[in-house]
């Protein structure tokens, strides 16, 4: 599968390095897609070659499309693309916006809400926002097993993306199907509480694990 990556960053890094490692065609999207620099960058992260292309370009390659960029930024640079463009893709979106000031840029509406109501035929799941880049790419390195959430109205691309989600070392036991788009909220809501947690434990590498009552 070919997957465009949005987003630079560690948190793209790390999704690209660990899905080219598990057989997947990675291009990335990027303004500075000319920037010799960013290209070996990216290239050493990934441990091999890269395509490195402008947003357009790698959405237009990509049979996903993955939203990591900094969430005050994602909608505008979407709207650079064009809902034509994203029109029947699956977008996987991982972004949660912040203010200056550290509080949430999407109090009520979440971003993954705004990406769905803006590209209205775009296919978008929210994931992986609940964990930092370390455990989204190895959930196997927690002492025990995680849970992690999939948001989205689109069947099919749930399953697109659990698919890519098992690719990261998820088992089929650890994903969560919340529901719609709107479920969205909670998993960017946590971000709070995960800043918090982060905090208190001094590390952002751990998960969460929904636990069910024992049976009387």
């Amino acid at each position: 599968m070919k997957i465009g990556i949005l987003g630079t960053g560690h948190v793209g890094k790390a999704l690209a390095a660990a899905w080219a490692a598990a057989g997947h065609d990675i291009v990335f999207g990027s303004r500075r897609a000319d920037d010799t620099e960013l290209r070996a960058e990216l290239a050493t992260a990934i441990n091999g070659k890269v395509a490195v292309m402008d947003p357009a370009g790698a959405v237009a390659a990509a049979d996903v499309v993955v939203n990591a960029t900094p969430g005050t930024a994602s909608v505008p640079l979407l709207e650079t693309v064009g809902a034509p463009a994203l029109a029947g893709k699956v977008v996987l979106d991982v972004a949660v916006g912040f203010r200056e000031d550290n509080t949430l840029s999407h109090p009520v509406e979440s971003l993954g809400e705004e990406i769905q109501r803006t590209f209205p035929e775009a296919r978008v799941v929210k994931t992986l926002c609940t964990v930092d880049a370390i455990v989204m790419v190895a959930p196997g390195s927690l002492e025990g097993p995680s849970t992690v959430f999939l948001s989205g109205d689109d069947a099919d691309a749930k399953h697109t993306v659990s698919g890519l989600l098992h690719d990261l070392g998820w088992p089929p036991e650890a994903l969560l199907d919340l529901g719609g788009i709107d479920t969205a909220r909670g998993q960017e809501h946590y971000s709070m509480l995960f800043i918090a947690l982060a905090g208190a434990l001094s590390s952002y590498g751990f998960g969460m694990r929904v636990v069910l009552p024992g049976k009387s």
